[in-house]
């Protein structure tokens, strides 16, 4: 009986590659919307089809055997499931429910073939590193299923998903913490064969800040479903044992049945509406034609409602708004408990996610003011530049600070699995106004520059110096000496958006993601290993001088610029030396700040530690042994993952150490990575 839904699989025998080739175009917003009365609202969909699960999705000819199926054996299948329970304001019933339907779906899909990652009570770091891990899966190809089980909320157009351990009596951290639904259709979103992407939410969709909720779709990827137990503004529901809506879509994944993908979809929102007596009302947003579909090995059938006769939960709900942070008749109290908790803080953030969560309330006024305060503050109060230095002979570093094996929202192509992680916005809010305008720094003496548009490049002296780090990561080990035999430039800043630009207007590069690259003046960012390629190809040819991505070594030699201590500042963390998260201000979560915006190191080199990881030219290894001692990169013949150095404005100080490195895959492009240059000077 299981084998059965290797043709329903959710989006269940949507065979993908034929549906996008052959099913007809996806419905539009204007002629998809719900039959009058079908849901009590009208959803606009953002040009994604959306439909009720009352409205009728018409059936197609059979399918053909001999046409592309992606879930055969040889086209994969992932799965990402997360059930979280451990909320710190929780009933009884999701803190016990939540865990449970993660694992009957975990069951339920591995028995078809699916490689299913899972976690239950996922903290937002295990949230961020699972999301990663995800999508690094899908570059092979084939379907994805994404499936919550939890506390959910929306604010304002964002539907956000609760990690465990966030309590509802902070609400500054609901906001802050969240994990936007974006963030994972991004993830699922990248092109590959056979691509058929399917997201359910067993969640609530209230927002516990007002009583208005957006009654928009998010803007969804091709090939794309996303199932909400609930409607927008609504409450999902918990039985005994599971979530209303996961116990009716694991009993009807387990029938015999010939229907298509709609009916499929239509048939669980029938039983919870049955079994909530209409409370909860389910409803679908899609870019995909859902008269697709859906067989059986005995190619066996029923209708609607004969599914009622059976399917209803056979005990009765324990609670029907069980899945949301609280009710919305509490919304006014409610925004007294958020101002309260944040009333004294002196992070910018907390402001900026009571307004967020509030833009017209009683305090948003008086929220502005203290965050322009405090921005001003931590402008006059920022370090001044530290003058350039010679870089000097090292002897072994200091013991280094110890810091958690994993970054908090690290790159996730092999982290050890963020942000990318992916980011968790649907695009990335512009900087404030006085960040926007593209900042023109002339070269002083020492450095050059070799045009207008080209990176301001500061000379490092030949030298040696102990590479690596005597911490719990075997990645930094052994500690080895290297000899820096030949001087060399490196850039002063990381590549910015308006020089990266300069090389798409040559049509020497591909133009960078919009939404992570609209400040100028910030690092470019969104880059692959095989993008900085092109860039330094094109700088080398408009210059006729040897650009290149930095060596490993060359950039450690360059960050710690002859210190020998954890950090180029010392063994401490120091706010104000790296744009970074809790690293002090200015910090935006939505994306680094302008290159400059810190102190440089030694060297007269700025942003070296936070704001994007960078490109090196190395091939990663997973440690030093055998690794070359003069600087030199150390290449690998086919090799795919490469090394990036320095973390990003979204990892903590931990991980802004000058011995941290990690690994990405060439090929991929993700929101975190960008890139610094070095010149030869032979």
């Amino acid at each position: 009986m299981w084998r059965i839904f290797l043709l329903v699989c959710m989006a269940g025998a949507i065979h993908a590659q034929w549906g996008v080739a052959h099913a007809a175009p996806a419905t539009s917003a204007s002629t998809a919307t719900p039959a009058p009365g079908a849901m009590g609202i009208d959803i606009p969909a953002m040009g994604d089809a959306v439909f009720s699960p009352s409205t009728p999705v018409p059936a197609i000819a059979p399918f053909s055997p001999s046409r592309a199926n992606p879930l055969s054996p040889l086209s994969p299948r992932i799965a990402l499931v997360i059930g979280n329970g451990a909320y710190g304001d929780l009933a009884d019933a999701l803190r016990t429910n939540a865990p449970r339907d993660a694992e009957a779906m975990r069951d339920t899909l591995a028995t078809l073939g699916f490689d299913v990652i899972m976690r239950t009570n996922a903290t937002p770091r295990d949230m961020q590193q699972a999301i990663g891990e995800f999508h690094r899966r899908l570059q092979g190809g084939g379907v994805g299923l994404f499936y919550f089980a939890g506390h959910g909320m929306q604010v304002g157009r964002q539907t956000l998903l609760m990690p465990a351990g966030l309590d509802a009596r902070s609400p500054a951290s609901l906001v802050k913490d969240g994990i936007d639904l974006n963030g994972v259709l991004r993830a699922m979103s990248a092109p590959r064969a056979g691509r058929l992407n399917v997201v359910v939410l067993d969640t609530c969709l209230n927002n516990p800040f007002a009583a208005d909720t957006a009654r928009d779709a998010p803007a969804l990827p091709a090939d794309t479903v996303v199932a909400y137990a609930t409607a927008p503004g609504g409450f999902a529901a918990d039985g005994p044992r599971h979530g209303v809506y996961t116990n009716a879509l694991l009993r009807e994944l387990k029938r015999a049945r010939s229907q298509t993908l709609g009916s499929l979809l239509q048939h669980v929102a029938a039983q919870v509406r049955e079994a909530t007596a209409n409370e909860q009302r389910p409803w679908t947003a899609t870019t995909l034609t859902l008269s697709l579909p859906v067989h059986s090995a005995n190619g066996g059938s029923r209708d609607a409602s004969t599914s009622l006769a059976w399917a209803v939960d056979d005990a009765p709900v324990v609670t029907l708004h069980s899945r949301g942070i609280l009710p919305k008749d509490s919304s006014e109290q409610y925004e007294i408990t958020f101002w309260n908790s944040i009333k004294d803080s002196n992070y910018p953030a907390d402001y900026e996610a009571y307004l967020k969560a509030y833009p017209n309330g009683r305090f948003a006024t008086l929220a502005h003011a203290r965050i322009d305060r405090l921005r001003a503050a931590a402008a006059a109060s920022a370090p001044a530049a530290a003058p350039p230095a010679a870089a000097a002979v090292a002897p072994a570093p200091a013991p280094q600070a110890a810091r958690p094996a994993v970054p908090a929202s690290a790159p996730a192509q092999e982290r050890p699995h963020a942000t990318p992680a992916p980011t968790s916005s649907a695009a990335a809010p512009t900087a404030p106004a006085t960040a926007q305008k593209a900042i023109s720094r002339p070269a002083v003496a020492g450095e050059s520059r070799d045009c207008a548009a080209c990176p301001i490049m500061v000379p490092v002296p030949a030298g040696s110096f102990a590479m690596g780090s005597s911490t719990d990561d075997p990645s930094e080990k052994p500690v080895h000496h290297v000899n820096i035999g030949a001087p060399f430039a490196i850039g002063k800043y990381e590549v910015t958006v308006e020089q990266w630009n300069a090389c798409v207007a040559a049509n020497a590069c591909q133009k960078a993601t919009p939404d992570s690259n609209t400040n100028k003046a910030a690092p470019a960012r969104d880059l692959s290993w095989d993008d900085a390629q092109q860039y330094v190809k094109w700088l080398s040819k408009v210059t006729g001088k040897p650009y290149r991505l930095p060596t490993e070594a060359e950039w450690e030699y360059a960050d710690r610029g002859g210190t020998t201590t954890a950090y180029w500042w010392g063994d401490q963390m120091r706010k104000g030396n790296a744009n970074c998260k809790d690293c002090g201000d200015p910090w935006h979560k939505e994306g680094p700040e302008p290159v400059g915006s810190f102190a440089p190191n030694p060297l007269g080199l700025y942003d070296m530690n936070g704001s994007v990881w960078e490109w090196t030219a190395d091939c990663w290894h997973n440690n030093y042994q055998s690794a070359p001692v003069d600087g030199h990169a150390w290449d690998s013949p086919g090799c795919d993952m490469r090394v990036i150095r320095g973390g990003s404005w979204r990892e903590g100080g931990g991980y802004m150490l000058s011995a941290t490195r990690f690994k990405y895959s060439a090929g991929v492009r993700q929101s975190q990575d960008g890139m610094r240059v070095v010149k030869d000077l032979k």
